[in-house]
């Protein structure tokens, strides 16, 4: 097979459409949709996406090439241990968001009208854009070795070349980028949209927090216990 044969091409296509579909993943989307609700700006939630896309790629980069330099399988009890990390992951984001939104952004202000005084509440939305994107870009990271990634390292080992499974990681990675990139920019939409009313925004990130925290829950139980990570 040469490099550029109809194989390959074959294949690549269907690597970058297989990382479109990973994008898709429940707790991927959840998960990016928990950091997405604290942010105000197409612009960033489309670069959150970006973000969760180059850590994804990143991993499965450098565990492919490891993986294909010594020509070795990836350990199915690693790929168990990153499913766990994955899953208490987005029990921690779920609670954050939750805690974000009715502690930490609580502050009391007090005011004098005449010789009366008045304490108030008030609810603060401060929002950090680097912040979201450390964050996301370490989710990306952990999904990497998470889920049907995983499935595409184990693929390596049947890729006749280094040269053509590297360029399939490479072409899978650019999937999932593009596709998490399209995905967060169609989450970003409610909250967007209804932005100036603060009662259906906190609802619906009380919302998603929810799912990510089951979900969350849901994962742990599965590959912490049931598959026998810990037990």
């Amino acid at each position: 097979m040469t490099f550029f044969s109809w194989e390959l091409v074959t294949a690549l296509s269907l690597g970058f459409i297989l990382g479109l579909k990973h994008a898709l993943d429940a707790d991927h989307v959840i998960a990016v949709t928990n950091i997405l609700s604290q942010t105000k700006s197409l612009k960033i939630s489309s670069l959150i996406g970006s973000f969760w896309g180059f850590g994804h790629a990143l991993t499965l980069l450098l565990i492919g090439m490891i993986l294909l330099l010594f020509k070795i399988t990836l350990p199915q009890r690693l790929a168990l241990l990153f499913e766990f990390l994955a899953g208490a992951f987005l029990v921690f984001l779920g609670v954050k968001v939750i805690w974000n939104l009715f502690y930490n952004h609580l502050h009391a202000h007090q005011h004098t009208h005449g010789h009366t005084l008045h304490t108030h509440l008030h609810a603060h939305s401060h929002s950090s854009a680097h912040k979201h994107y450390h964050t996301s870009f370490l989710l990306g990271m952990m999904h990497g070795l998470a889920g049907s990634a995983a499935l595409t390292l184990l693929v390596l080992a049947s890729t006749p070349t280094f040269f053509q499974g590297i360029s399939f990681i490479l072409i899978f990675g650019s999937g999932a980028t593009v596709g998490m990139l399209l995905i967060s920019m169609v989450l970003a939409l409610p909250f967007l949209y209804f932005q100036n009313i603060t009662r259906l925004v906190n609802g619906l990130q009380v919302l998603a927090a929810s799912l990510s925290i089951v979900l969350g829950i849901s994962l742990i139980y599965t590959f912490g216990y049931a598959q026998g990570l810990f037990f």
